[in-house]
């Protein structure tokens, strides 16, 4: 029997005593937000030494640069290989609520900018298929998405050496050449610039509205493993569900 079938129907008094009881819990976590999100600004920053290149449709640009007028940046660091047909679809999904928030981070003083290893005519003719406006740039020949463990060399997975979220990874599901994550940087006045955070895995699912909405609902994710439901937005119609990162 699901979860749905099993569910108990009560008068209205009954619901209202238990989702006020339930109310509690969300008030909770609410607080706990608050100040895991007061944690995370007070961290500790590095100060960025080394000179990344990333090929941009204006050419050459450093990271550095990508900031534009902005003293904070945010990189997603976008699964799409330098082999691959496609993006990952789950990168997809977090990347298709970003297309939102963009104006208002910018005019919040933060940038936005997708980094992967792909070759830039890639990323930009999916970028044009999935109606995005998002900067994208490539970081191909690179040790950016590297130094920022979201990309893994090949003889490191043959030999099962993975260190992704701050751990030594051992599950074989995890084992791929690339990997999602956020990153966040500032730059001061001096151009220097600090790398201050940094999330993986499950740790991105804040930024993801769909996952917020579909908890509300009775069924919720409705998922056997992690995104197993997720496609790219124009193949709804078109593919089955559980598409994966490596798939055209």
């Amino acid at each position: 029997m699901s979860q749905i079938e099993s569910r108990t129907v009560v008068s209205r008094e009954e619901w209202s005593q238990a989702r006020k009881a339930h109310l509690k819990n969300e008030k909770a976590l609410t607080r706990l937000r608050d100040l895991v999100a007061r944690e995370r600004r007070e961290l500790p920053w590095v100060e960025v030494e080394k000179e990344y290149v990333f090929e941009t449709q204006e050419g050459q640009r450093t990271l550095a640069e990508l900031f534009g007028t902005n003293s904070q940046l945010i990189v997603h660091h976008f699964m799409f290989g330098p082999d691959w047909s496609a993006g990952c679809p789950s990168c997809s999904l977090e990347a298709d609520h970003a297309e939102g928030a963009i104006v208002h981070l910018a005019n919040h003083d933060v940038s936005y900018v997708r980094v992967s290893r792909a070759p830039l005519e890639k990323l930009q003719a999916y970028r044009r298929r999935m109606g995005w406006k998002a900067r994208w740039v490539s970081s191909q020949g690179s040790d950016f998405n590297f130094d920022f463990q979201v990309s893994f060399a090949r003889e490191n997975l043959e030999a099962g050496q993975l260190y992704y979220n701050y751990q030594a990874i051992e599950d074989p599901k995890y084992f791929s050449e690339e990997l999602p994550g956020l990153s966040v940087f500032y730059k001061d006045e001096s151009g220097t610039v600090f790398h201050t955070y940094s999330s993986y895995a499950r740790g991105n699912e804040e930024v993801i509205g769909a996952f917020v909405y579909l908890d509300i609902t009775p069924k919720g994710r409705n998922e056997k493993q992690i995104m197993d439901w997720v496609r790219r937005h124009d193949e709804y119609d078109a593919s089955p569900a559980g598409t994966t990162c490596h798939s055209g």
